[in-house]
């Protein structure tokens, strides 16, 4: 595995680096060992997987507050999406800015989202599936999160908007007096 830092301070692309021969291929996909550079030393409490069927399709932007905030890592099994992370830490040099990857699965690329960072993708191809590790078991009492359309952030979405659920719909916008969350 290899992991490339990203601009947003503790935030992580890791790459998979498969072995190939005539029947395929094999990777690793998790290794606690090779991620604790990542501060991921808490073990995993949870692996969910999400599919949707239309291109261009939002979710998020999504966060659990304290006690319950969560690592987790991020990979697109099936498709190709644009990948959207938000620094909430209200502590951080990268407070309030965002930074996107595509994740590929094609490519075999994650995401490592790290606690006080909110999370939310745009589905590039039809069809995608992703796969979510977490250091925390989900709480729904707990649930935060921001319109993807937050003027503050000004995200560039690749693509028009073809489906937003209603909960992501009615999440309120994140704005300059946002003071940002303890972790």
């Amino acid at each position: 595995m290899r992991i490339t830092p990203l601009p947003l301070s503790g935030a992580a692309e890791i790459h998979s680096s498969p072995h190939q021969d005539h029947r395929g291929w094999f990777s690793r996909w998790f290794c606690q060992d090779e991620l604790k550079s990542l501060n991921l030393k808490r073990p995993l409490q949870q692996i969910n997987s999400s599919f949707t069927v239309k291109r261009g399709a939002i979710r998020g932007l999504h966060f659990q507050f304290a006690p319950k905030m969560e690592d987790k890592i991020v990979r697109c099994i099936q498709g190709r999406i644009f990948d959207v992370i938000v620094d909430l830490r209200h502590d951080s040099p990268t407070k309030g800015k965002w930074h996107s990857v595509t994740l590929d699965a094609a490519l075999q690329n994650m995401l490592y989202v790290p606690r006080g960072f909110a999370h939310g993708f745009q589905t590039l191809e039809e069809n995608c599936q992703l796969l979510y590790l977490h250091t925390e078991f989900h709480a729904p009492e707990q649930e935060g999160g921001f319109r993807y359309d937050s003027p503050y952030l000004s995200i560039h979405w690749p693509l028009a908007v073809t489906e937003l659920s209603n909960r992501d719909q009615n999440l309120p916008t994140l704005d300059s007096s946002f003071k940002g969350i303890d972790l």
